[in-house]
């Protein structure tokens, strides 16, 4: 149970960029909690990250010495140094590398110990491996995938944890699946797990707006415990 509750709710948003700020705005409104993963050798890096050859998006990473501050009530965690894929990765100390150092330089700039982690790029960006190689020689505690799972049940593997469904391409099933875990009775423990990237909200505006009208709708609620990923998942 999460502190005497069946159902819980968290979010997952990885790069660190500086649409974090505005989406945090957007949690703390609410009293939702979210984890963000960054790349701490990438920080305050500028870039733009693009959706077709007519929509892009600003891919401006927040600064070093503003993690702290930015991310304050909510999670930081680990989404490695540089973002590889790590199953490309033939070396198991590169892995350990990536993982471990980018743990202990975000610990440093959140002044807590890190120990949540979700993997970096897309297609096959984990496997067994991997994530054999993290849970014996890291601090990580549990590491998020990107592949949708459209349930709520506890999973054994928290090392290789899917999520709900993915926030930017499954909008509308999030609104579908939203309704459903309110109206749920849970008589077992349930997670509502959602992640993005803010950026993506850029592609399309409106959709600030839309996911603020969504977490107004499922705040506040008496029966469900709203975490970090490490609050709902440890």
């Amino acid at each position: 149970m999460f502190n005497g509750k069946n159902k819980a709710i968290t979010f997952s948003f990885d790069d660190g960029v500086t649409q974090d700020i505005r989406l945090i705005e957007i949690f703390n409104k609410y009293n939702l909690k979210a984890t963000f993963n960054l790349n701490s050798e990438l920080l305050g890096l500028d870039g733009e990250v693009r959706l077709d050859e007519n929509t892009k998006a600003r891919h401006m990473k927040v600064k070093p010495e503003d993690v702290k501050h930015i991310y304050q009530g909510h999670e930081v965690a680990v989404h490695t140094l540089t973002h590889p894929r790590l199953p490309e990765i033939e070396d198991d100390k590169e892995i350990i590398r990536q993982v471990e150092q980018d743990r202990l330089n975000l610990s440093k700039l959140a002044d807590y110990d890190v120990v949540g982690m979700a993997y970096p790029c897309g297609g096959v960006n984990n496997d067994d491996r991997v994530a054999k190689i993290i849970k014996e020689n890291t601090g990580v505690k549990y590491s998020r995938t990107i592949t949708s799972n459209y349930g709520f049940d506890l999973q054994a593997n928290l090392y290789r944890f899917n999520p709900t469904l993915h926030l930017f391409w499954e909008f509308d099933k999030m609104d579908e699946l939203a309704v459903k875990f309110l109206e749920m009775e849970a008589d077992k423990p349930q997670i509502f797990y959602i992640w993005g990237h803010a950026y993506e909200f850029d592609f399309k505006p409106e959709l600030w707006d839309r996911f603020d009208k969504f977490c107004e709708l499922i705040s506040n609620k008496n029966d469900i415990f709203y975490g970090t990923n490490k609050e709902v998942l440890l």
